[in-house]
């Protein structure tokens, strides 16, 4: 499966001031198999090692940070000689040792010919805790489950996947072409972008293995709540994991906590749902009354929106039956925006590396997401379908007037200039249509 990142890890492995990299992402989003290929494909060598799966080796890093010793032990242990330059060192789960975190600093300084890649699932975590983390002497890459146009490559006709990288604003999209992007668009609802079960999908194209996969995913995040979370935050972190889908189908899709369970409040439950975050299983977009730059600056984090990493994942959570999504059920009209809604803002956060914002106007008008791009501030609204009639971003454009506004939704056209008409299968060129 190629992934779009594999470039920027090219991109890393030749800059003249190359430091240690650390690699984040969810479990299961491919992390460990995108390591080996760009090992495989870039270097003579591979030198492996998991500390989740090995704790004698931390046993490495624990004596002190002579970074010869570290090389010269780990070649031992992994029985292979470790050159600097040609073999890729891979440290994966690197959050079960933090000393080997911290010893990424002394690599960085003083034997910085070695290539060294650091990638964990629960790295956020790790992060947000460790004292002292070699705080400017690592690279950082994030991976995130596979895009739509990964999914294409891996699933439908590469020339597909070409036709939408090479797309540009104002060429027509013939219908057939749109049509069989549509097709391929429900199906990755249904599927989501986890490397594991877009897999069994293209090799079998059944819906059980699918559903079957999925849910092995989600008991994994969920062992993972039990084994690396505070005690105390374990009911409060399955209960906020499993109520997102229901409060993304509700109108209004503000998160309240007080919806997790009858009596909780949000003191209680705030460092259940930070946690979350920092793990990158859950997307958090906050609401700004005033779309000013900075945004943050006029962000309020007591009113915010939860999206799940993973529209797949989200609808095997939500326990939405794969037929609504192919023969689009007239029932599951509501959900099918909060389903779109959370697709596009993975895709986005794929692309563009921009915070992400919705915007209210008290009871009467809101826009499902505005980001910064360079100087302007962008308004995106997402419909699920064609209807393109779009009342609280012509509310947002009276009232700020911004010089690009985005309506994404399923018509095939990209038209419009002032308000740009994207197909949701196109959203990640978002950047690429408006500059």
């Amino acid at each position: 499966m190629e992934r779009t990142l594999l470039t920027e890890l090219l991109q890393w492995k030749e800059k003249p001031n190359r430091k240690p990299l650390v690699l984040k992402g969810v479990r299961q989003c491919g992390k460990t198999y995108l390591l080996k290929e760009f090992g495989k494909r870039c270097y003579d060598n591979v030198a492996y090692f998991n500390f989740e799966e090995t704790d004698a080796l931390n046993t490495v890093f624990e004596k002190d940070y002579d970074v010869k010793r570290i090389i010269f032990e780990l070649s031992l242990f992994g029985g292979k000689t470790i050159t600097p330059g040609t073999t890729l060192i891979i440290l994966d789960e690197i959050q079960e040792c933090g000393k080997a975190l911290t010893a990424m600093k002394y690599f960085c300084e003083n034997a910085p010919e070695y290539h060294i890649v650091c990638a964990g699932s629960l790295l956020g975590i790790a992060l947000r805790k460790q004292l002292s983390f070699p705080v400017g002497k690592v690279d950082f890459l994030t991976l995130y489950p596979m895009s739509f146009t990964e999914f294409l490559r891996a699933c439908g006709p590469e020339s597909l996947a070409d036709y939408l990288e090479n797309f540009k604003k104002g060429d027509t999209l013939p219908e057939l072409i749109a049509d069989k992007l549509s097709t391929f668009l429900r199906q990755y609802y249904i599927t989501g972008g986890m490397p594991e079960v877009v897999d069994v999908w293209c090799k079998t194209h059944s819906i059980e293995e699918v559903e079957r996969v999925q849910q092995a995913i989600i008991n994994s995040y969920e062992l993972d709540f039990a084994k690396h979370a505070p005690t105390k935050d374990f009911p409060k972190l399955t209960a906020i994991w499993r109520s997102i889908p229901e409060q993304l189908a509700k109108e209004n899709t503000k998160f309240i906590f007080s919806h997790v369970k009858k009596g909780w409040r949000a003191k209680n439950l705030e460092d259940a749902l930070e946690w979350l975050v920092a793990a990158g299983l859950v997307h958090k977009v906050c609401k700004i009354e005033k779309p000013f730059m900075p945004l943050s600056s006029y962000a309020d984090d007591t009113a915010f929106k939860l999206y799940l990493s993973d529209i797949g994942i989200l609808r095997k959570i939500s326990k939405l039956p794969y037929e609504v999504i192919l023969d689009a059920t007239p029932n599951y009209r509501e959900f099918k925006g909060s389903l779109t809604e959370n697709f596009v803002l993975c895709e986005l956060v794929k692309s563009i590396d921009e915070s992400l914002y919705y915007w209210t106007s008290g009871n009467k008008a809101e826009v499902d997401f505005i980001l910064q791009s360079g100087v302007e501030i962008v308004p995106i609204e997402v419909k699920s379908e064609r209807n393109v009639k779009a009342r609280s971003l012509a509310e947002y454009r009276k009232k700020y007037g911004p010089k690009y506004s985005v309506i994404t939704s399923m018509k095939s056209e990209t038209t419009g200039e002032e308000v740009l008409n994207i197909p949701l299968y196109l959203i990640s060129a978002l950047s690429r249509f408006i500059k």
